[in-house]
């Protein structure tokens, strides 16, 4: 078994269309694990990670995918994650389990739009990262501006451990900045790595970028400060050492160049996953509570401790059933074993697992602290903590975002209804952000995700893995409602029908707030017993899921209960669960009711001669411009638009830049409609 100090967990992350994927075949590659090179787009069978038939078809990731290789004695668990907005539940699990991660930037475009996003999901689980900026052999390729970037718009102490040899269609290798030599990349893929000096018309200045990389680096070391003081060589340990230490600490992000693509550069990168990126035992403590206490706990990466596992992602398979990918944190599973589901309270035994080769498997035996498997006819829900008996442990779980785009789907044939049903019912299984519900007055059937695209994907596997059909409706906006001011309540439920009747009264007040949902009791003196509290926050959470204006779920509201009266025989949980719902509908319409509306962040690229077409196309859709970027032939603009705008965007981009322009959006914030727009949602409905 691989020492736990020889293994790294590590997820590549970016902007869509940066190289990951290439990159990611470019690792298996080089580590043996692949022995051809097939290409994201193009006439052989497709990029390993991609097997997908769509990923390969759309020429996108949809789905992260895991695979194990080695080297030079370190095993690496690798997750290729999609980089398309619509997808980033794909990322945030990704990112959940792992240790450490590759940020992919191309060298042209820098620091995007999902490049924020992707920075926002890393520092969110505090995962170090090394920064690759890729496609060096572009037109305009500009690594020192990309770290600039990296700087100014990410906020991260990036510092390059590489210089360019040549660029563009010059590129021709990288300048290693600690051991000073010229690194080229020889053979029909590159496999060969080959040292020389620095060429003579570079040494100058790579002598300037080494000084300047260890004066940044001194920051971190007294020892190296000391040496530079002193005008004393400092050792190549030292250096590594230090920026190991500082990358742990998340106050360092090494920076390495190359081009996927032209097979250069991607063993330095993998020299520097295992000289950087943290083992699992180097990772910061995994955190975890008490089931039954709710105490915080400590999990450490210990192989002979009790086993804690995470769920962090389930994909049906037709043949084997349920596959369940798993973190083991703690401990050491092995076939046959029974471990305990702390959300269910089941025990399961474990008959099969096996590791992941993208979509190949790998039956295994045993698999320990580090590991991440896939547990074979496991019944279970993403996020759920599996744990040795005796331990009753759940782990953090993650964050997931709220769908905000909405379509109505119809079987096409009667005959298809059941095998849309079992469709639906899996995607939902398998990712949190997708959600299904029945519309209360057409009973149609809803499915919501997080774009265009997202529901796009899963209508086409409809008909590809079920063979089934179905009409789609026109999209709607996912809405928010709040409240403005404050608003109160004094509702009295009393009802006698005979026996046992129902009393509960409940006063208080509502008021905006920054959460989604709070609730805070003032009852004092017994007005209400305190075991009917509970109950009145069931009914205040009950009536949130539907507002009064246009009937989408109420956010940004705080409920104060501060008195009410009961009666000893007719009250009851059920008495005040109501009446607390009927009070929030009472406040909720003195409290000044808006609607809010997903705003997007756009950002288009486009070519120079289309910048104003462009920019005045997104002030038409109620588009605030942010700024733009000028580079070589095209300009980025980045703008918030609200979602209703933005639907079949893509075509009309195509159309007005002859189809040479291209777009990404995230969802950024709810904002509050216009005045007229909610007149219009309020007495036509949203939808």
């Amino acid at each position: 078994m691989i020492p736990l100090k020889n293994i790294r967990n590590i997820g590549i992350s970016a902007h869509i269309d940066s190289g990951k994927t290439t990159l990611s075949e470019r690792i298996l590659f080089y580590t043996g694990r692949i022995h051809k090179i097939e290409e994201v787009r193009g006439n052989g069978d497709g990029a390993t990670m991609d097997f997908m038939e769509l990923e390969r078809q759309k020429g996108i990731t949809i789905t992260s995918a895991a695979t194990t290789c080695i080297w030079n004695d370190t095993q690496i668990n690798l997750i290729d994650t999609p980089g398309h907005v619509d997808f980033t539940i794909e990322v945030e699990r990704a990112l959940r389990v792992l240790d450490g991660a590759i940020m992919v930037l191309c060298a042209v475009a820098g620091v995007q739009s999902q490049s924020i996003t992707v920075d926002r999901q890393m520092k969110r689980y505090r995962v170090p990262r090394i920064a690759f900026i890729n496609k060096m052999d572009r037109l305009g390729a500009d690594p020192f501006r990309v770290v600039q970037a990296l700087k100014d718009k990410l906020n991260l102490n990036a510092l390059l451990l590489q210089y360019p040899i040549g660029s563009e269609d010059k590129f021709a290798g990288v300048i290693d900045l600690i051991e000073m030599t010229a690194n080229y990349f020889e053979g029909e893929k590159g496999e060969d790595r080959v040292v020389r000096p620095i060429p003579e018309n570079l040494q100058a200045e790579a002598t300037i970028a080494r000084e300047k990389m260890l004066d940044r680096l001194s920051m971190f070391s007294e020892q190296m400060m000391a040496k530079l003081l002193m005008e004393e060589e400092v050792p190549q340990e030292m250096i590594w050492e230090t920026i190991r230490q500082a990358t742990l600490s998340l106050e360092l992000t090494p920076v390495l160049l190359g081009s996927a693509f032209k097979n250069k550069g991607v063993q330095n990168l993998l020299d520097a996953v295992t000289l950087y990126l943290p083992s699992p035992i180097d990772r910061e403590v995994v955190k975890a509570f008490d089931v039954k206490t709710e105490e915080k706990i400590n999990v450490y990466a210990d192989r002979d401790g009790p086993v804690v596992a995470l769920a962090f992602k389930i994909a049906d398979d037709e043949q084997s059933g349920q596959l369940t990918y798993t973190r083991i944190y703690s401990g050491t599973l092995r076939k046959g074993e029974r471990i305990r589901n702390t959300r269910t309270n089941k025990s399961i035994s474990v008959g099969r697992f096996v590791r992941m080769h993208a979509d190949k498997r790998e039956n295994i035996e045993v698999a320990a602290t580090g590991d991440i498997v896939a547990l074979v006819g496991v019944d279970c829900a993403s996020g759920d903590t599996f744990c040795s008996e005796g331990i009753n442990v759940s782990l953090e779980g993650m964050f997931v975002p709220d769908p905000v785009i909405t379509l109505a789907v119809t079987p096409k044939h009667k005959e298809d209804s059941d095998r849309v049903s079992k469709a639906l019912n899996r995607f939902m299984r398998e990712d949190p952000t997708f959600r299904v519900s029945i519309d209360a007055e057409s009973k149609e059937t809803l499915i919501s995700g997080m774009g265009e695209l997202h529901l796009e994907i899963y209508i086409e596997r409809i008909k590809r893995e079920y063979k089934a059909e179905v009409y789609v409706g026109d999209p709607a906006v996912a809405y928010r409602e709040t409240i403005s001011q404050t608003g109160t309540f004094d509702y009295l439920l009393r009802k006698q029908t005979g026996g046992s009747g129902q009393f509960a009264h409940v006063i208080g007040k509502i008021e905006p707030c920054q959460e989604t949902f709070a609730f805070e009791s003032k009852v004092v003196g017994g007005a209400i017993p305190k075991e009917f509290i509970p109950a009145c926050e069931k009914g205040f959470r009950d009536a949130i899921n539907s507002g009064l204006l246009i009937g989408y779920p109420v956010t940004g509201v705080k409920v104060i209960l501060e008195h009410g009266s009961y009666h000893r025989e007719d009250s009851s949980e059920l008495a005040f669960r109501s009446a607390a719902h009927f009070a929030f509908e009472q406040a909720f319409r003195k409290a000044h009711p808006i609607i809010l509306e997903p705003i997007m962040l756009v950002e288009v690229e486009t070519p120079n001669e289309y910048l104003g077409r462009v920019q005045g196309d997104i002030s038409s859709r109620r588009g605030l411009l942010l700024g733009s970027e000028t580079m070589q032939g095209y300009s980025v603009i980045r703008a918030e638009v609200p979602l209703k705008e933005m639907f079949g965007y893509s075509t009309d981009l195509r159309s007005n830049t002859s189809g040479q322009a291209s777009f990404a959006m995230e969802f950024a914030e709810y904002r509050q409609v216009p005045a007229s727009l909610q007149q219009q949602l309020v007495a036509h409905g949203a939808r």
